[in-house]
């Protein structure tokens, strides 16, 4: 139930929408019957799994589906200077729809790299749509360009608005993209996932901008996502969405505080089970597997990129220090979790230790199984790949991790064929093994990894880095691009297969509250070095660096009403 507004506050409605997508074999009703309103100077939070439906919702409110994609029923009105516009009556392709898109409705895409053009400057982007939409001649609509950067806070616009986006990081790709959808001052604001690829703090810095843009506005926002901590951070009502349906709306206590719908109930449950310790590693205690020697050990590890040689081989300049000399331990049966911003150097360590690039200094030293401890900077082509059989990788996007060309059998099986491992029924036998092992039918191994959703694919991910029986596995963000009830499910299994198969994990991830779920100890990084090590619990509840303690601040907490206190304190009471 959503509740009353003043008629005149309502700037769009949408009733009993539908869309269907037609690939000429098969009809996918991906919305059935939604229906929901927004209201000026309110957030209206659209939230469910990845698939639900979320997304594509919010493009036909905008007329900008797929060709395959077709609205057979509903309508939706936006309301503006006291006229009634049927968006899904308009031709998506005609004048007065495209007129509508940028100066009524604007729209900040998912990926900012995607979103942006590489090929020319930002100022030039943002340029083309004040011109297009609001007539005003080059100079002026510089001018305003320069002016909606300094509003999303990118400092010296002038001389960024002449740069090109692989020049900026992702934090500041997606202020641009902001930048460009209030360019003509919209009356709606919709945002898809805006930050699902930003770390923790940049997160916190883009939604609290975003919510500051919208209430200095009024604008009405559409936000769309499947984190629930967002959700508490800044709705105002939410919409729960499940396979193309809306199965629940109201205001964020009532979603919150009385889930009436099962699946509510379960996407809370999963969010609110990441707020703690994973009982399956609480029954193991630290103090016993860290009685162990290390399995491995990293002493003093540094990259640098960009030094300059002088005369005789000597440094004429020393470049950027990507990691510098960084110490870590690992224990066997351990989960060592590296946290940090974006650019902080996790991804880079993780890569140092595997060799897949060289580091510039230190030492990563590793004990075999029944063997002397060798440094893994000496090993040699054959040495190194017996490494790389017993210290695997789990790669962060499962999408692009699995090669679509390649079967189930064939992407898993890969390992062993490199390493010569069985052959014909021999080696097909074991990854029906692995598939079982990681929860998934063998009989599917056949098929390619279009045919699975993305939980399915970093299952198989992680069968494949199961291949060869390793020691260690290094999950480089692992669930990152997960919905946060597979997410946990992927954890679990983790968790299981590391008590099945006695393995150590070195975690690698931005997300503070899923290192304290799977982690024993925990690792920050900022700026290539280590600021802070100890117990996971201990370091997400109660840090002792200052930089750790933002870091921890910025998570979103699952609690409207914590929330809402820190907006009062950020904005001023807005509730």
């Amino acid at each position: 139930m959503q509740p009353t507004a003043d008629s005149s506050d309502i700037v769009l409605t949408v009733n009993n929408l539908s869309l269907d997508f037609d690939n000429g074999r098969s009809v996918v009703h991906a919305v059935k019957n939604v229906s929901f309103r927004m209201t000026r100077g309110k957030t209206l939070c659209l939230v469910g799994e990845s698939g639900s439906g979320k997304s594509v919702t919010a493009r036909s409110l905008m007329q900008i589906v797929d060709p395959a994609g077709r609205i057979t029923k509903g309508r939706t009105i936006l309301s503006i200077d006291g006229k009634e516009i049927d968006i899904t009556a308009l031709d998506p392709k005609g004048r007065e729809v495209r007129r509508l898109r940028g100066a009524r409705l604007g729209l900040v895409f998912q990926e900012p790299m995607s979103a942006l053009s590489p090929f020319h400057s930002i100022g030039d982007q943002i340029d083309e749509v004040i011109e297009l939409h609001l007539g005003l001649d080059k100079e002026a609509a510089r001018a305003r360009t320069i002016e909606l950067l300094r509003q999303v806070e990118i400092a010296n616009p002038e001389a960024m608005a002449n740069r090109f986006s692989f020049e900026f990081s992702g934090g500041m790709r997606q202020r641009v993209c902001i930048a460009m959808a209030l360019a003509c001052n919209p009356d709606i604001l919709i945002a898809d996932e805006p930050t699902t690829a930003l770390d923790v703090t940049t997160q916190a810095e883009i939604l609290d901008l975003i919510k500051r843009l919208q209430i200095g506005r009024g604008m009405a926002m559409l936000l769309i996502t499947h984190d629930m901590g967002i959700v508490a951070e800044v709705a105002d009502e939410v919409a729960v969405m499940r396979r193309g349906e809306i199965v629940e709306s109201g205001t964020v206590d009532q979603i919150f505080y009385d889930p009436k719908h099962p699946y509510t109930r379960q996407l809370l449950n999963a969010t609110l089970k990441l707020e703690h310790k994973s009982e399956r590693r609480l029954a193991t205690k630290q103090s016993e597997v860290m009685t162990a020697e290390p399995i491995l050990s990293v002493r003093g590890l540094t990259k640098r990129y960009g030094d300059v040689k002088g005369f005789f081989g000597l440094s004429a300049s020393e470049g950027f220090k990507a990691v510098d000399g960084v110490d870590l331990d690992l224990y066997p049966g351990e989960n060592l979790g590296i946290v940090g911003e974006s650019g902080s150097g996790k991804t880079t360590v993780g890569r140092l230790i595997l060799r897949i690039i060289e580091p510039t200094a230190g030492k990563v030293l590793y004990r075999p199984e029944n063997g002397e401890r060798v440094d893994v900077a000496t090993l040699t082509k054959s040495d190194l790949r017996r490494f790389h059989r017993e210290v695997r990788l789990i790669f962060q996007d499962p999408f692009a991790s699995l090669n679509p060309r390649m079967t189930v059998k064939q992407i898993v099986g890969d390992p062993l064929y490199i390493n010569h491992r069985g052959q014909g029924r021999e080696r097909e036998d074991r990854v029906a093994e692995l598939m079982r092992l990681v929860g998934l039918d063998p009989a599917m191994m056949d098929r390619y990894p279009h045919a699975f959703s993305g939980g399915q694919r970093q299952r198989l991910g992680i069968a494949r880095a199961l291949a060869l029986n390793p020691r260690i596995i290094i999950a480089d963000e692992a669930t990152s691009a997960l919905d946060v009830s597979i997410r946990s499910q992927i954890l679990d299994l983790m968790l299981d297969l590391q008590k099945r198969l006695g393995l150590s994990f070195i975690f690698i991830s931005h997300d503070i509250s899923v290192v304290r779920y799977f982690c024993d100890r925990v690792a920050v990084m900022h700026r290539g070095r280590i600021v802070e090590t100890g117990d996971a619990e201990k370091i997400c509840t109660d840090p002792d660096e200052p930089y750790t303690r933002s870091l921890i601040s910025a998570v979103p907490s699952p609690d409207p009403r914590n929330k809402r206190m820190l907006h009062r304190h950020r904005f001023g009471a807005y509730s």
